[in-house]
């Protein structure tokens, strides 16, 4: 089955109280594929999508929480760890290595996941990053996931003809 991790970005999205239009598209979106995309990929999360969610600040901690709960957790290793460092100090991701976006990118590169799915545009699903993350993880000997919106990655196998 694929593989599939899902950064936090992904559950904030699905539970925010949020209004502003490009929000509640993410929102839509978000939701639209956990009810019907989940059943098509194996999902993953790991510890940092479950600290990031447990937040004091993050109202609906709880409900996303929930969400998460049904994914399977990856440990966050030392070749994790050792991967974030190198991410961030190529420039491939923005520091801290300890608690940035880095973690996420590693967790799915060092556990082999076939998609990383995200909301953050900034450092993850980034077009403009993709050719510089795909070298520096080919000169340790990674090969990175695709890293795609929800709103991109469907599997349309089960989808009834036109």
């Amino acid at each position: 089955m694929v593989k599939v991790y899902l950064e936090t970005s992904f559950y904030s999205a699905c539970v925010w109280e949020r209004t502003d239009a490009q929000l509640v598209y993410w929102q839509m979106e978000s939701r639209k594929w956990w009810a019907n995309q989940l059943k098509n990929y194996e999902v993953f999360i790991s510890a940092k999508v479950v600290r990031e969610l447990s937040e004091p600040a993050f109202k609906q901690r709880e409900e996303a929480l929930a969400l998460a709960a049904e994914a399977q957790n990856l440990p966050i290793t030392d070749d994790v760890k050792g991967l974030a460092m190198i991410l961030v100090r190529e420039k491939v991701m923005p520091a801290p290595q300890e608690t940035g976006d880095a973690v996420h990118a590693a967790v799915a590169i060092v556990h082999k996941m076939d998609y990383l799915l995200t909301w953050n545009q900034r450092h993850l699903a980034n077009r403009n990053k993709v050719a510089h993350l795909r070298e520096i993880c080919r000169r340790v000997g990674y090969v990175p996931p695709d890293i795609t919106t929800p709103a991109s990655l469907w599997d349309l196998s089960d989808k009834e003809p036109a």
